[in-house]
């Protein structure tokens, strides 16, 4: 139905996307194939990644390897178990807290099935998740990008992937969202591709070649 990418066809589908747009080409040339980045589908996961929103993924993982070593196994039973003092000793924020823990109610409620996104396509994924306490798009579609392999997600919240799409294709600083948006549609129905791509030149890129 979505069309995932694999491991196996991953490359495959860089080099479908790429015979469509020189300058994602030129990244390639240059930096090789991005790695494949990709997550399991599990509670342990989307802690993560929101853990992730609007920090580094340095302080994300510290975080999470906190709570790693502090549980054994980082399950929603035994999450909800911690006290507000344990999460701060964790380096989970208080917001960042109540997120999580509502996370891990609707997982045991069985409001929230993360086996069950697997089939489900982009909009109905996103609809599900964002429909919980401390889930925007950002992290719908990181979950889309790097769990389940949906092949045409931009992450329009993504300030590396929004910066990398401004320097490769040598855009304006203030170049509105819609703009960016706009770009990004051309890359369809690859638009989760040209996203690592962007991420690779990002992260091999010196940044001083910025314009």
């Amino acid at each position: 139905m979505n069309n995932k990418f694999t491991r196996d066809s991953f490359h495959s589908f860089c080099d479908k996307l790429i015979a469509t747009d020189t300058d994602l080409a030129a990244i390639l040339n240059t930096y090789g194939y991005p790695p494949f980045w990709n997550r399991p589908n599990t509670f342990e996961t989307l802690v993560h990644i929101i853990l992730e929103q609007q920090v580094s993924l340095a302080s994300a993982l510290s975080a999470l390897n906190k709570l790693k070593d502090r549980l054994q196994e980082l399950t929603p039973a035994r999450l909800l178990l911690l006290t507000d003092e344990e999460m701060r000793a964790c380096y989970v924020s208080r917001q960042k807290n109540s997120y999580l823990k509502y996370l891990a109610e609707a997982i045991l409620s069985g409001q929230l099935n993360l086996e069950a996104l697997q089939d489900m396509p982009d909009d109905e994924v996103r609809a599900r998740l964002t429909a919980l306490k401390g889930i925007g798009n950002w992290t719908a579609d990181i979950y889309l990008i790097f769990v389940l392999q949906h092949p045409d997600v931009f992450p329009i919240g993504d300030l590396a992937a929004v910066n990398a799409l401004k320097r490769v294709k040598n855009l304006p600083a203030n170049t509105t969202r819609e703009q960016v948006l706009e770009v990004a549609g051309h890359w369809q129905p690859y638009r989760t591709i040209a996203t690592m791509l962007l991420w690779h030149f990002y992260l091999s890129a010196p940044k001083k070649t910025a314009k």
